[in-house]
């Protein structure tokens, strides 16, 4: 016998909210349906998946497995659902699309005013976050699609192009690198890079590009890292460092925000690649590459 969608379902929100009464209620049914559900779901196993003996709900080993594999299906199914309702209407209905910080607030307010002209049906759910938890997320379903930079470790995905995003030098105004038309990696590390702080892809990237090993300083408190691309160059501007910077957020303005004076990097490609990027075998890779394409003209 295998177990039902209902009983994962139970499952579900019996973690997320802890209890028999609330977990029921959530799921408009009584406390003794959900409760009999739960143990048709432990014989399908053969084990329990809750400890029921303590205080609150507690899942067991084979609870916590079966939860990770319940989110998965329920998600999966979930999908099954909106492809049949939008079957030939691509970008129709819900669109869970996840951002990172470093493109989310210099790209989006361009895309989705044409996302919503091209797409007027499009429900979009937008999640920034740093890149290994968007990826996480889309394996287990709970994205459709993210807008993510390469190089990354894009195994079990499937991507396509946007674009290919320069990164540039932040330099202090006045500064003796601004009297040069370009800067090169050595003469950016000489001057003590400030980048952001890691999880931030746009460091490894950064780094990766010029040939430079993340900055180190005598003791944890000389190594200067930030948070956002806002607060990057708010401390460059106050003469802390040096950095660098995608063109598309000096495109967006970013670098007018604080004293600073942008170059090219003299270094082969250095740049990042925007891509979408979905789960591999997933249903929305059609729609995926179409969101793709339409970033590609904003």
């Amino acid at each position: 016998m295998l177990p039902t969608l209902r009983q994962l379902q139970y499952l579900k929100l019996l973690a997320e909210h802890g209890g028999f009464g609330k977990a029921a209620d959530a799921a408009h049914v009584t406390q003794p349906t959900l409760s009999a559900g739960i143990q048709e779901l432990e014989r399908c196993l053969g084990a329990p998946v809750v400890d029921r003996a303590r205080s609150g709900v507690i899942l067991t080993a084979v609870g916590e497995e079966a939860l990770r594999r319940a989110t998965v299906i329920l998600n999966e199914t979930e999908e099954l659902i909106e492809a049949a309702k939008n079957a030939g209407q691509p970008l129709t209905g819900r669109f869970r699309l996840g951002v990172i910080p470093t493109i989310a607030p210099f790209l989006l307010p361009r895309a989705l005013p044409a996302m919503r002209d091209r797409f007027p049906k499009l429900r979009l759910f937008l999640r920034e976050d740093l890149t290994h938890r968007l990826i996480a997320l889309l394996k287990a379903g709970q994205l459709d699609a993210a807008l993510i930079a390469l190089p990354y470790d894009m195994a079990g995905l499937d991507w396509a192009h946007v674009s290919d995003d320069e990164l540039l030098a932040a330099i202090p105004n006045g500064h003796p690198l601004t009297l040069e038309s370009s800067a090169t990696p050595e003469a950016l590390e000489r001057e003590g890079l400030i980048l952001l702080e890691d999880g931030h892809c746009l460091r490894e990237h950064a780094l990766a590009a010029c040939g430079l090993r993340p900055p180190r300083g005598t003791s944890e408190e000389e190594t200067f890292a930030a948070t956002s691309l806002p607060t990057l160059v708010q401390m460059v501007g106050s003469g802390l460092g040096v950095s660098f910077l995608p063109a598309m957020a000096v495109d967006a303005g970013l670098a007018e925000a604080a004293p600073v004076t942008v170059r090219p990097i003299d270094a082969d490609h250095p740049s990042r690649e925007i891509v979408v990027a979905w789960r591999a075998g997933s249903n929305r890779a059609a729609e995926g590459r179409l969101l793709a394409d339409l970033l590609k003209d904003v």
